[in-house]
């Protein structure tokens, strides 16, 4: 066994029972790496404000890698579970309102109590629509 393969084979041993990098994960390492670069270029003209974002990286960095090396699972995909719901929320709303404009055959109304978004086929005049989560009544033109 050659010497890489040695320091592969501890490496994979070290890191066994602990989280390992998922998607918070890298979320941060790249908001790490944006931050430093952005820090890089404010330093000249800003030096305090380099400072900071700099040190935010690092910090954030750190943070990184300690949940890479966390043995306690249970919070980490927790964690990690959260910051995919978050993503998914901000993701899917403009994903959606794309595909909602691009959606000839249909209007769609959003409930002012509720915000549920209902589809109605175009051509039907003015309608009176209720909202299927709350019961609110939803009045439009298709």
């Amino acid at each position: 066994m050659g010497f890489m393969q040695g320091l592969k084979k501890g490496f994979v041993r070290l890191m066994y029972g602990r989280n390992g990098v998922d998607q918070l994960g890298m979320a941060m390492v790249w908001t790490c790496l944006i931050l430093d670069i952005v820090s890089m270029f404010l330093q000249r003209r800003v030096p305090v404000g380099g400072a900071v974002l700099y040190w935010a990286a690092m910090a954030l960095w750190a943070l990184a890698i300690f949940r890479m090396f966390s043995k306690n699972l249970y919070k980490r995909r927790e964690e990690n579970s959260r910051w995919m719901q978050l993503r998914w929320r901000l993701l899917s709303g403009r994903k959606s309102a794309k595909e909602r404009h691009a959606d000839k055959e249909h209007k769609y109304f959003t409930c002012k109590n509720c915000k549920t978004i209902c589809r109605v086929p175009v051509g039907k005049g003015n309608v009176e629509i209720t909202c299927p989560k709350c019961g609110a009544k939803i009045r439009g033109k298709t």
